[in-house]
């Protein structure tokens, strides 16, 4: 009895030490590095994975699969334009569709909360953002660092595309190389137009040509007037933040977290939205002088919008459903002469996994579905970029969307987009300041050069307060 109690101790200490050797990766994994380019990306990512197979399920992981048992996973937006409607269409149906018994419940908290308020009251296992407010959701610990996930699940870093993935990977950058989202869509730029302003007022539609801001300028002075007591307006852009995007431009200094708007690519950008406000007849009643997606859509009294692609299908898409249609296209967005044959940043919508959910592995699962070329497939055809790297994808853009068909959609692939500057952590807090700037510019009195250095004076200030506030980031 003495020896097989013996035996027992001894073949029990020899599992133990087998599940140790061969379980899940620590903390000290890295993801295939990124920073040499698409090539160097994609044999990284090879070698990375062919290491996540030796470590995987079959070596030794016990997480469990998704859709082994009922589950309920939830889902909250913390930043772009995300209405339910593309929630339930890129996410929560596909995901409902090949794994009956999972369901993806989204989180609306009431208007005004913050996500911080949101994350310290809820724990959505999936969390949903933009690039804008990586860095602020980073202040909060709700990301999970994918790296060992990324791992265990096998998943290929290198198919996406190398200016997103670059773009996630420097987020981090001198704190651990952490990799907290995975792409989940490329934001592009587009050319919104209205063709029943174009066909009132006698003015050619826009083509597939790629224009210079003189050529929009040009039409958009044609298409500014009042007739029969309606104000149109011909051009609504995303002001000063917008146009700074089709020179890749950084708001604030990444070294030092100042203004970084006395630049001559910034006075570019303040000369150009000045221009825009000196249209004739551009400033409206009551002084109105910014226009949006509202005006566009809904008022339908702008005959060109440039903004970004997400900003306008879902939310029109929604609109058609709500039984309001009008005549609208797609044609490239326009840029400076010397940048034509570029658009502009490509914002990243990413998915994470929060670092408190109880359903990490398969939460990363869904993420990883997403990502796959079906589910990336599924994002095309419903008027999403995909994130990976599969120009194939391209020709089924918009084709299951109702609001797109018929409409130019190919237009969208015209132009190369940038990778997104790197942004601040102080960046999203400064923003305002260039809309204040923006309305120095259009009602003021400003000139150029004085809303500038009045921007810098103010962004500066804003700085040592974050200082004091955030700690010097």
């Amino acid at each position: 009895m003495k020896k097989l109690v013996t035996l027992l101790t001894i073949m029990m200490v020899v599992g133990l030490l087998a599940a140790c050797g061969t379980s899940g990766t620590g903390g000290n994994s890295k993801p295939a590095d990124s920073s040499a380019g698409a090539a160097n990306q994609k044999e990284a990512g090879a070698a990375s994975n062919a290491e996540a197979g030796k470590q995987g399920e079959g070596a030794g992981g016990d997480f469990k699969k998704l859709g082994d048992e009922p589950l309920t996973l939830t889902f909250f937006s913390t930043s772009g334009t995300f209405p339910d409607v593309e929630f339930n269409t890129l996410i929560a149906a596909p995901i409902k569709a090949k794994y009956p018994n999972v369901t993806i419940e989204r989180i609306t908290p009431a208007a005004q909360t913050t996500n911080e308020e949101v994350l310290s009251t809820y724990t959505p296992d999936i969390i949903y953002s933009s690039s804008s407010s990586h860095q602020r959701i980073i202040r909060t610990g709700a990301y999970e660092d994918l790296r060992d996930l990324i791992k265990r699940h096998n998943f290929d870093t290198s198919q996406i595309k190398p200016i997103l993935w670059d773009y996630i990977t420097e987020i981090t950058k001198g704190k651990g190389e952490e990799i907290i989202a995975i792409p989940f869509n490329a934001n592009q730029h587009v050319l919104y137009y209205n063709k029943d302003i174009f066909d009132k007022f006698g003015v050619p539609y826009p083509t597939e040509k790629q224009l210079s801001w003189e050529e929009v300028l040009d039409l958009a002075k044609q298409l500014t007037r009042t007739d029969n007591g309606v104000h149109y307006v011909g051009l609504s852009n995303d002001l000063l933040t917008g146009l700074s995007k089709h020179l890749g431009l950084a708001y604030v200094d990444p070294q030092t977290g100042e203004a970084a708007l006395d630049t001559p690519e910034w006075r570019r950008v303040f000369e150009l939205q000045k221009q825009i406000f000196e249209i004739p007849g551009y400033i409206g009643p009551d002084n109105k002088w910014n226009y949006g997606r509202d005006e566009f859509m809904k008022d339908q009294n702008i005959a060109m919008r440039v903004t970004w692609l997400a900003n306008m299908v879902g939310p029109l898409e929604e609109l058609r459903q709500q039984g309001v249609e009008f005549n609208w296209d797609i044609a490239p967005a326009p840029n400076f002469t010397d940048q034509l044959g570029n658009t502009r940043e490509a914002q990243i919508h990413s998915l994470s996994v929060n670092s408190q959910s109880k359903h990490k592995d398969e939460a990363f699962q869904v993420i990883a579905e997403i990502l796959s070329e079906d589910g990336q497939r599924i994002l095309a055809r419903n008027g999403r970029i995909p994130a990976v790297d599969n120009s194939a994808l391209n020709a089924d853009y918009g084709l299951d969307i109702p609001v797109l068909q018929g409409k130019a959609v190919q237009n969208v692939f015209i132009g190369k987009p940038l990778q997104e500057h790197y942004i601040h952590p102080y960046e999203l807090e400064i923003t305002a300041r260039l809309t204040e700037a923006a309305e120095d510019l259009a009602i003021n009195g400003l000139d150029v050069n004085s809303t500038i250095r009045k921007a810098t004076e103010t962004i500066n200030k804003d700085v040592e307060t974050l200082r004091t506030t955030l700690g010097d980031l």
